[in-house]
């Protein structure tokens, strides 16, 4: 099973406070450790939402843009990581050893073919299979 792990935003991550050189250290530490595990599959942080921006369709073909700061901190996201896991209990296992002080993260299942069953048609399908397959051949 393949997680996204949400770090939240705060205040600090909106102001582009960037953390201590102990804490990015013990966070390097962590995502190695998360790395030779063979858990972590991808990991960033984010800029601040004042560079960002957000799309709102309006379910006639139109389109608006939202620039960015937003107000919602607590809606917005700071980082994330990609796990693979056996299990939701094992992401919470690894994420109660990650070296937050403060604040909340949110771990999400990231749903895959299993989950469109009733609804992929052999097209759809082949259509999946070949941008999979480009995917991975520029990471290579």
């Amino acid at each position: 099973m393949r997680f996204m792990v949400i770090v939240k935003a705060n205040e600090d991550t909106e102001n582009f406070v960037m953390p201590t050189t102990e804490e990015l250290a013990a966070m390097g530490d962590y995502n190695e450790e998360l790395v030779k595990a063979g858990v972590m599959l991808a990991g960033d942080g984010l800029y601040p939402s004042a560079k960002g921006a957000r799309v709102a369709f309006d379910g006639k073909g139109g389109t608006t843009v939202i620039d960015g700061p937003f107000a919602e901190t607590k809606e917005l996201i700071a980082g994330f990581w990609i796990w693979e896991l056996p299990s939701l209990q094992d992401a919470v296992e690894w994420l109660k050893k990650a070296p937050f002080q403060t604040g909340e993260v949110e771990i999400r299942q990231i749903h895959g073919p299993e989950a469109f069953e009733s609804v992929v048609t052999p097209e759809i399908q082949a259509q999946e299979d070949r941008m999979r397959e480009q995917i991975a051949a520029q990471g290579q």
